[in-house]
C-alpha cells in the first residue's frame, strides 16, 4: 500500500468519523483490520502487502483503503490501539490483584507489547513525521508503570527508587528476542525490585 494512495480527508478520516457514530458493521471491520494488521506486522513487517492484511481480517482491499487511505494511517492506528490497551490494563491488574502482583503482571503484558512494537520499529524509526507524535503517545505506559511502582513501593512490596522510564527500557532489551524468551529475565527483574524492599508498616 503505497503512502502515494492518500486520499482527500484522509488522516484515519479522524474528523468525519468523530462528528458520525460508527456503524457496528464498520466497526467490526475496523477492529478486525486492525488485529490482522498487528499479527502481520508482527511477523512480516509494516511493508507486509495489503492483500495479506484484508484477507487476514476477513475484508476486501476496498475497506482497508476507506479505513487506512494511507500505510502510515494504519501503522499509527496499530501503534495507539496497542499503547491504549496496555495502558489501560494497569487500572485492570491494579484493581484485581495485590500491588506487587500487578505490577508483574503488567510488566508481562509490556512484554507482549514490545513485540508488536518491533513490527512496527521500521516505520516508527524512518523519520517520517507522520509519526513524530508517537514518542510522547508511548508516555502513557509511563505514566501508567509509574502508577504501579508507586503501590508497590507503598505496600514495601518493591523498592522505591525504580525509575519508570529505566525499567520500561530494561523490560524492552530483554524482549528483543521476543516474549517467549523475555518472560523468565523479567521475572528476574522483577525479582530484583524486591531487593531492598522495606515492609508497610500497617
Amino acid at each position: 500500500m503505497s503512502d502515494e494512495l492518500s486520499l482527500e480527508g484522509g488522516d484515519l478520516g479522524r474528523q468525519a468519523r468523530a462528528e458520525r457514530p460508527v456503524r457496528a458493521d464498520a466497526q467490526r471491520s475496523l477492529d478486525a483490520l486492525l488485529q490482522a494488521a498487528k499479527l502481520v506486522f508482527a511477523t512480516s513487517g509494516v511493508d507486509a502487502p495489503v492483500r495479506e492484511i484484508a484477507e487476514k481480517a476477513g475484508v476486501g482491499v476496498g475497506t482497508l483503503y476507506r479505513h487506512f487511505p494511507k500505510r502510515s494511517d494504519l501503522v499509527i492506528a496499530v501503534f495507539k490501539r496497542e499503547v491504549d490497551a496496555c495502558a489501560a490494563a494497569a487500572a485492570t491488574l491494579a484493581a484485581a490483584y495485590p500491588p506487587g502482583e500487578a505490577l508483574a503482571k503488567w510488566l508481562e503484558r509490556f512484554t507482549d507489547f514490545i513485540a508488536t512494537k518491533r513490527g512496527l520499529a521500521p516505520a516508527l524509526h524512518s523519520g517520517d513525521p507522520a509519526y513524530a507524535s508517537l514518542a510522547a503517545y508511548f508516555g502513557q505506559n509511563r505514566a501508567a508503570l509509574r502508577g504501579l511502582l508507586d503501590a508497590a513501593a507503598a505496600s514495601g512490596e518493591i523498592r522505591g527508587d525504580v525509575d519508570a522510564g529505566d525499567l520500561l527500557n530494561a523490560v524492552a532489551h530483554l524482549s528483543q528476542g521476543g516474549p517467549e524468551q523475555a518472560r523468565p529475565m523479567v521475572a528476574l527483574l522483577v525479582d530484583g525490585l524486591r531487593f531492598g524492599a522495606r515492609p508497610s508498616s500497617a
